[in-house]
């Protein structure tokens, strides 16, 4: 913003629109469409093939503000929960979410206490959002 800038307040609001967008961002899932009816505040991530209002923004979190869509390019370490997974996604040259856990099986010997053990641990994973379910 400059001193005496006319229609500051254009800049100010598309700042506002861009922090709403990237502070914390908890998305509603992965689309290549945007939806029919999108409310205020949503924020979707855009996905490899995008179509419509999204075309050109593969990739990109995609905030809904004001009624238009605002796109914001993500940097590496940024990190976004994904309602719609139940997890943290992060961005790292593309989109990464980690894969879920395999509980242990099989075994000459099995012991019931490292496999609670491990069970409680991965349970502890998915919970936290750290890993699929």
């Amino acid at each position: 913003m400059v001193s005496a800038q006319a229609q500051k307040e254009f800049t100010i609001n598309e700042a506002l629109a861009r922090l709403d967008t990237l502070i914390h961002p908890a998305i509603e899932g992965e689309a290549d469409a945007p939806p029919a009816s999108p409310a205020d505040g949503e924020t979707w991530l855009v996905g490899a093939a995008p179509t419509g209002e999204w075309a050109g923004h593969a990739g990109h979190l995609a905030g809904r503000q004001a009624g238009n869509w605002v796109f914001a390019t993500p940097r590496t370490g940024m990190l976004a929960f994904d309602k719609a997974a139940g997890q943290v996604a992060r961005y790292d040259d593309g989109w990464h979410r980690a894969q879920g856990v395999a509980l242990p099986t099989g075994g000459a010997v099995a012991d019931l206490e490292a496999r609670a053990a491990i069970e409680g641990l991965a349970a502890a994973l998915i919970a936290a959002g750290i890993v699929a379910g």
